[in-house]
């Protein structure tokens, strides 16, 4: 035991606060190309630094953390400003509106998206060609990843109030009104109002939470199920920093080793239905390396369950629904212990 802790001490040793570069006498809130200079090596320290931790994130000083706050706070301002100064009317009015919506964060919300896009296909890139390993490498990394991201979520809190909370509030978010509103028309009566549809919108997305494990009364489940149904929302939708994220892990390294590989010279199987069973379950690399790991005799009954339970998890938070045929293969060997 002493041993692991001391090598676990070592790897933090190794791994000290970054501390805040020096800029000299440059403004990092001046454009969106310096803003993201000054961000960058944050990031990358954050998210890529090699650690032997999947519980913590390595950090970096608190100076740096408090330049990254007022940088991106006064880039916003700034652009905000420019944005108001032009005329209101005709060609003008629209080029602002333009800029306006840039200044509310929407340049950086989409270079931190292509962050995680890039990384995740980073992380595609170094996964095992060996089916057998496939899972063992896939745990590990995404709790790295998602450590990381969770604490770059925090750090760009700004990015959330500013620029997410706003557009969920222009119904940009996860779930609109257009998503539920045949449901929620229906039961709409003559007289109805406006709490009670209010009401009856709420109920509403709280079925769909109900979906990813939301349990009522619990604020717990309800901010778990809605980070998990805001990563399994497409990509035209804003969701915080930390569902990005796990959004494109989903997007970008889960969803290609589900798929089925084309066939050269002959045509494309159609897609599988959500609800097909396990003899035709799609034969994509993860659905493989999930058989693999389900009957492999020399590994414990309780290290395979381990692993599918952490598998299971993985596919949960980055927004697999619970209907696809892989989440359903694990959750069955979970209750039953059969694959």
């Amino acid at each position: 035991m002493s041993k692991g802790k001391g090598k676990q001490t070592e790897t933090t040793a190794l791994l000290p606060p970054l501390p805040n570069p020096s800029i000299g006498s440059a403004n990092p809130s001046a454009s969106l190309s310096s803003l993201w200079g000054y961000l960058l090596p944050a990031l990358n320290h954050i998210v890529r630094s090699p650690t032997n931790s999947t519980e913590k994130a390595p950090a970096i000083d608190i100076s740096y953390h408090m330049g990254i706050h007022t940088a991106t706070y006064n880039y916003f301002t700034a652009q905000s400003e420019a944005a108001n100064a032009r005329p209101p009317n005709g060609m003008a009015a629209d080029s602002g509106r333009d800029n306006g919506r840039q200044a509310s964060g929407t340049d950086l919300y989409e270079h931190l998206d292509k962050y995680y896009m890039d990384l995740a296909r980073e992380l595609l890139l170094g996964a095992p060609e060996d089916d057998t390993t496939l899972v063992q490498y896939i745990i590990p990394c995404f709790k790295r990843y998602s450590v990381g991201a969770h604490s770059v979520n925090r750090l760009f809190n700004y990015v959330n109030r500013h620029y997410v909370k706003r557009a969920v509030d222009e119904d940009k978010g996860w779930l609109t009104l257009s998503d539920i509103f045949d449901a929620v028309a229906k039961s709409i009566e003559e007289g109805d109002t406006r709490e009670k549809i209010a009401k009856k919108l709420k109920e509403r997305k709280v079925e769909e939470l109900k979906k990813w494990g939301y349990e009522e009364g619990s604020a717990e489940s309800f901010a778990h199920a809605e980070q998990c149904a805001e990563a399994a929302s497409s990509l035209d939708r804003v969701v915080p920093l930390s569902a990005l994220a796990l959004r494109r892990f989903r997007t970008e390294f889960i969803e290609p080793l589900m798929a089925a590989p084309k066939m050269k010279g002959k045509k494309r199987r159609p897609a599988a239905p959500l609800n097909e069973d396990k003899v035709h379950l799609p034969k994509g690399r993860l659905p493989r390396a999930v058989r693999e790991l389900l009957q492999v005799q020399e590994m414990s009954s309780d290290g395979r369950r381990n692993l599918a339970a952490d598998l299971a998890a993985t596919l949960r938070a980055v927004g697999v629904r619970h209907a696809h045929p892989l989440r359903k293969k694990l959750e069955k060997f979970l209750t039953t212990g059969s694959a």
